[in-house]
């Protein structure tokens, strides 16, 4: 099908198609037992911490039953550290510890690494129209942000 004929709803099926097979080839690249939720959630405390398992729920877009056991278990992985709210005694907060920073840098750095090796292969064309495709996306994410 040649670009003129590809309709938008042909197009969204290949986009979603190609960017789900890439994050999971990206996941097996990761080099961990990590589900995706709990690398996403690893990820959204280093960066947002340190946080309350409910702002960890709303960020993560999943219910706080669902936050506090993805809590749990990085805590029992030692990636997440939790302490009390020095305001308030009753709430935890969570932040990354040590092993869950030095785990999300190997993660991206063997992930960045194979995406490396994939664009090398390419011919320079193509890498020019990834750049652009990686802007447009990062649009489209931006504005479904809003």
């Amino acid at each position: 099908m040649s670009p003129s004929t590809t309709t938008e709803s042909d197009l969204a099926t290949r986009l979603r198609l190609a960017v789900t097979r890439t994050a999971r080839r990206l996941r097996q690249q990761a080099g961990t037992d990590l589900t995706p939720s709990l690398s996403a959630a690893l990820a959204t405390v280093e960066v947002r911490g340190p946080l309350t398992p409910s702002e960890l729920a709303q960020i993560e877009g999943v219910k706080r039953p669902t936050a506090t056991k993805l809590v749990a278990k990085l805590a029992a992985s030692g990636l997440v550290e939790r302490a009390g709210d020095p305001a308030d005694g009753r709430i935890s907060l969570v932040s990354i510890s040590p092993a869950g920073s030095t785990l999300l840098a190997k993660m991206r750095r063997r992930k960045n690494a194979y995406l490396a090796r994939c664009l090398r292969d390419l011919p320079p064309d193509d890498v020019a129209a990834l750049e652009r495709a990686a802007d447009v996306l990062e649009r489209l994410l931006e504005d479904g942000r809003r």
